[in-house]
């Protein structure tokens, strides 16, 4: 027999994990927002009472930060890895730009929090977040400015182009659809080719695009 306090196909009540209460969290957190969403809403959706979360999580507020700090600090470990050895400037702003628009199509839900529900974050945790989004923007500046700097690059001011092609790939959770007909791979890719045409790089080496 089904509890009353299960929602359908939720897991059974000894089953239910700290992993199942974050997922949880994030679909509706994604689909809600941070305030839009009760922890009676997380409860119900693991087929739980309320009360019983607290075996799993400290608040909302900590499954918030958690969420949010975490796919940050992600952000950035992705964007080093991305670039690190690699000396030509436009294949360095084409990883960046490819790793981040990727990440927004993949991990589209953790996507949408961090960018709408980030002001709902509690110090000192938001400083820490806001630290490592202003450090990621300016190391993509940075690659701009260097390319503009040899020349390679044809653009007249890096922050707005640097500006441009992050929002541009922040855009990629609000619009893309898994069901559609581009893989998240094409589409991290073409915004790749976008962030190089936008800054006016030539053409890479074995491509006949730029």
């Amino acid at each position: 027999m089904t509890s009353p306090t299960s929602s359908p196909g939720s897991p059974p009540r000894d089953r239910v994990t700290e992993h199942l209460v974050r997922e949880a969290a994030l679909t509706l957190f994604a689909q809600r927002g941070y305030h839009g969403t009760a922890l009676r809403d997380i409860a119900a959706e693991v087929g739980i009472r309320t009360p019983s979360l607290y075996n799993h999580i400290e608040s909302k507020q900590d499954l918030l930060r958690g969420i949010v700090l975490t796919t940050t600090e992600q952000v950035w470990s992705d964007f080093q890895a991305a670039v690190a050895g690699v000396n030509d400037v436009r294949e360095r702003l084409r990883r960046a730009v490819v790793t981040y628009a990727l990440r927004h199509a993949v991990h589209r839900r953790e996507a949408l929090i961090v960018n709408r529900d980030v002001e709902s974050l509690e110090e000192p945790a938001r400083s820490q977040v806001m630290a490592l989004r202003r450090q990621h923007e300016r190391a993509v500046r940075e690659i701009i400015v260097e390319g503009a700097g040899a020349g390679v690059f044809g653009v007249s001011d890096p922050f707005l182009a640097s500006f441009a092609i992050l929002e541009m790939c922040v855009s990629v959770a609000r619009w893309f659809d898994p069901a559609g007909p581009l893989s998240p791979e094409q589409v991290a890719a073409e915004h790749g080719v976008f962030a190089l045409r936008l800054v006016g790089a030539p053409a890479l080496p074995g491509t006949n695009r730029p």
